[in-house]
């Protein structure tokens, strides 16, 4: 039987999949809402809030602070499921929709520890990034999340080039260096976002 800890870190790596997962079926990559994962999490969030006084301190904290999350990023699903029943997800104009996706974005961010915009580099190190999707998305979201800080274009930023990018970037370094890893890095220079793709020796 699992362990209070073991079952939070479960609903943690939920709740970062669940976001991913929304991101593909709003993208286009999903033909299907993640139900599954959200009715999973849904339940470990009722037994804890039913159970609370079985948790210790620092458990009670971390549940509390995963429970907001988890209510933040549901808010926005639904303002976006809204936005796609009445055909306006693929276009980002006005106000709200590019607060949503600064929101999505910032929130990506959030998810992966750094952001690049706050002070230091985000990096991120892969060699399959048809398998590490998740790792991906996060780099996506730390270059668009930098971009909209230092005040860049990004309407023309697609989820899906930059994948395919990242993808032939790694996969032409590999065969030109002829290593295994590649670490890429969002950082700002000169108030200019910059994407670098680096060699791991």
């Amino acid at each position: 039987m699992a362990t209070i800890d073991e079952e939070l870190s479960a609903l943690e790596r939920d709740i970062r999949q669940l976001k991913i997962e929304y991101d593909q079926f709003f993208g286009g990559g999903r033909k299907r809402p993640p139900s599954e994962i959200e009715w999973r999490i849904e339940l470990v969030i009722k037994k804890y809030g039913e159970r609370g006084g079985e948790m210790k301190f620092n458990q009670r904290f971390r549940f509390t602070n995963l429970s907001q999350t988890y209510a933040k990023y549901k808010d926005i699903f639904r303002k976006r499921m809204k936005q796609k029943e009445e055909g306006a997800t693929q276009r980002h104009f006005g106000a709200a929709a590019k607060a949503i996706e600064a929101e999505r974005a910032k929130a990506h961010a959030e998810a992966s520890g750094t952001a690049a915009g706050s002070g230091g580099a985000f990096r991120m190190t892969c060699s399959e990034p048809e398998r590490e999707q998740d790792k991906v998305e996060q780099l996506y979201a730390a270059f668009l999340t930098a971009k909209k800080q230092a005040g860049e274009e990004t309407s023309r930023l697609s989820r899906e080039n930059f994948k395919e990018f990242v993808k032939k970037k790694t996969r032409d370094l590999q065969k030109q260096k002829n290593c295994r890893d590649v670490e890429y890095v969002v950082e700002v220079v000169g108030g200019q976002v910059k994407l670098k793709a680096l060699v791991k020796a």
